[in-house]
């Protein structure tokens, strides 16, 4: 029996994740996803996740990396998630959902999510927090390389480019 991958989005903005609320089918209707649907035959995980995005919540996203493992759902169906960045709109209920929300990684636990997502929703929170510590270390760092440049000409300043800036976040 041949198994059809089901690609969920952890989709990132501003050190937020995306939930969407199922609407249907009644048996997931008012839990909690990953966003995201069936990949069509011929079509990659990245495929897949920016089609369901655009045509579920209509948006414009960048797959960044998948999640490790996979989950089973229901029987001939497993979940892949990718991480995504926002590019472009503002995510609306398009189809198959009635609600989304931006979580912050510790408000994640707000809402009912499904079963089988739970163990991607905790991989991300992890990338995130991950991510939200290296910020503030670079932020940290680049405030001492700020009080240690005083003085400096602009030249010199210029010369570090960008090494203090902090890194690009999902």
């Amino acid at each position: 029996m041949s198994v059809r991958v089901v690609v969920g989005g952890a989709v990132f903005d501003r050190g937020r994740l995306l939930a969407a609320r199922r609407s249907a089918p009644p048996e997931l209707a008012g839990r909690w996803e990953l966003p995201g649907g069936k990949a069509e035959p011929g079509e990659t995980p990245p495929q897949t996740l920016v089609r369901e995005l655009r045509e579920e919540l209509g948006v414009e996203v960048e797959p960044l990396e998948p999640l490790p493992g996979e989950w089973p759902l229901k029987p001939g169906y497993v979940l892949r998630v990718w991480t995504a960045a926002l590019r472009s709109g503002e995510p609306r209920p398009l189809e198959d959902h009635d609600e989304l929300r931006w979580l912050p990684p510790d408000r994640v636990d707000e809402v009912d999510w499904l079963d089988e997502d739970r163990p991607a929703v905790a991989e991300a929170v992890r990338l995130l927090r991950a991510a939200e510590g290296t910020e503030r270390s670079a932020e940290r760092s680049a405030g001492q390389d700020a009080e240690q440049g005083a003085g400096q000409g602009p030249e010199q300043g210029a010369e570090r480019g960008a090494e203090g800036a902090p890194p690009r976040t999902p």
